[in-house]
């Protein structure tokens, strides 16, 4: 078992308080490691070496920038696998799972590194104004916000932290992250690969501890620019009322749909399905939450999905025949647990799953599910999918966009006309023609509509929200 220090400006510290506590493992309760509890206290040291280090960090050259991120990159390649365990570990996602994850760390990093290098600005053709001769030169140029503070979940503990602290570290940022209190460890370990890069001090800090105390100082101190968040949409709108004038990135809530019509290929849609709704427990903010069926194919869609669910093997996430781990707590287990229930309650059929023990949910399937309900409305991050029926596109279209959340939709279907139309008219942030919303390429652009956030995520889409626009006007005399 690892004890760990606070990463405060690239040098690895105590808390102030010198408490710490326990990472548990969510599969078994055993200690993964202990991490010191940061408080407030550990907050401004940790800005001031931000402020400090963004000043430094600005004034170097992006072919520098690229050359000691290129360096965390090879170092997050060659630690692959021991990240992936302390993924697995204190996450409870299967070895399987975590090893994908973990090895897309180096090539996220590059891609941010490949980005913060391509600062282009734009030439304004000033004399096309009324006024302004050929006299004035005009142009834009983008330069570091300074100061990031990035929050991140426990479901990705990996990825997230990187699609965040690589393109504000890439863009010339200092970053201040907090990562979920439950998932440390591998926020630690990927900040060691930048630190052991030759990152300048005061450039990265990792904070640990409560969030919401941690949280509100970090989002509303003045001397963050930018703050970068992944998480509830309750906890999206408490960050938005404290943070006050700075810029906002904020992925939050889902409960996302994916649409079967009539000329579906129905075997193709239940594989998708039986992946898309249940890699990492459920546990994915584009998680195939609701299925919305035709009548016509709802009964051979179900036919076809229960048993590929059915065939999920639940169990030890260590193990490589694993294949669904558990949720990140028993506490977690239970609440979805109750929502299956309640469904069940409310007249919904549970064909598959709804058992728990401890934090393993059974992989579920609930049919004739109300789209009203809060089986549908509010997002389970769960290991269970509802099954619902619409009679058309005009009805399929109204239920997927029928909750309060617009951050990704699958739509099956061999209709053109059809597709075209979806993309159109659902209100979601991506939209996948024949495939599930579970599908990321790390380099395109993701992010919500609606209750689901706002801001870009993605290295070309971050490295620009880390940075600010001006407007430069070159005035000459007339000739």
């Amino acid at each position: 078992m690892r004890r760990y220090e606070l990463l405060v400006g690239g040098q690895w510290v105590p808390s102030r308080s010198g408490e710490t506590e326990e990472v548990l493992s969510p599969y078994d309760g055993t200690v993964v490691g202990v991490v010191p509890t940061g408080g407030l206290d550990d907050v401004d040291p940790a800005l001031s070496a931000a402020e400090r280090g963004a000043a430094t960090w600005r004034g170097t050259p992006a072919h520098e920038r690229m050359r000691i991120l290129l360096r965390a990159a090879e170092l997050a390649d060659e630690r692959t696998a021991d990240i992936a365990r302390i993924i697995s570990a204190e996450n409870g996602k299967t070895i399987t799972e975590a090893t994908v994850e973990a090895g897309r760390s180096g090539d996220l990093i590059r891609l941010s590194a490949f980005e913060g290098t391509q600062l282009y600005g734009d030439t304004l053709p000033l004399d096309a104004n009324k006024g302004t001769g050929l006299d004035k030169i005009g142009f834009t140029v983008r330069q570091p916000v300074g100061v990031v503070v990035a929050i991140t979940p426990f479901n990705f503990p990996g990825l997230l932290v990187l699609h965040k602290i690589a393109p504000a570290l890439a863009a010339g940022n200092a970053v201040v992250l907090k990562p979920a209190r439950n998932t440390p460890l591998t926020a630690f370990a990927l900040a060691a690969c930048f630190v052991d890069a030759g990152l300048p001090e005061g450039v990265l800090s990792v904070l640990t501890g409560p969030g919401g105390a941690l949280g509100d100082a970090l989002v509303s101190d003045p001397r963050v620019r930018k703050v970068s968040f992944t998480g509830s949409t309750g906890v999206g709108e408490r960050i938005t009322a404290r943070a006050g004038v700075k810029h906002l990135s904020l992925e939050l809530g889902a409960s996302c749909p994916v649409v079967i019509m009539p000329d579906a290929d129905v075997e193709l849609a239940s594989s998708a399905v039986a992946a898309g709704g249940f890699a990492n427990a459920g546990q994915v903010c584009i998680s195939v939450q609701r299925v919305i069926t035709h009548p016509r194919v709802n009964g051979d869609f179900l036919d076809a999905l229960v048993p590929k669910v059915k065939a999920i093997r639940v169990g030890d996430p260590a193990s490589p025949d694993t294949t669904m781990g558990t949720v990140i707590s028993t506490s977690e287990a239970e609440r979805i647990e109750r929502s299956i229930s309640a469904a069940a309650d409310a007249g919904a059929r549970i064909l598959t799953g709804g058992e728990r023990s401890g934090s393993v949910v059974e992989p579920t399937v609930v049919a004739d599910v109300d789209p009203s309900s809060p089986f549908s409305q509010d997002e389970l991050f769960g290991p269970a999918v509802a099954v619902s029926t619409a009679e058309d596109w005009e009805s399929a279209i109204a239920q997927a966009n029928g909750t309060a959340f617009g951050l990704a939709a699958g739509i099956f279907t061999s209709d053109v006309a059809g597709a075209v139309r979806a993309i159109r008219e659902i209100d979601a942030g991506n939209i996948h023609i024949n495939w599930t919303p579970l599908w990321r390429a790390d380099l395109m652009p993701y992010g919500g509509l609606k209750g689901s956030g706002i801001g870009k995520e993605g290295p070309r889409s971050a490295v620009a929200e880390m940075t600010e626009e001006k407007t430069i006007v070159l005035h000459g005399r007339p000739w």
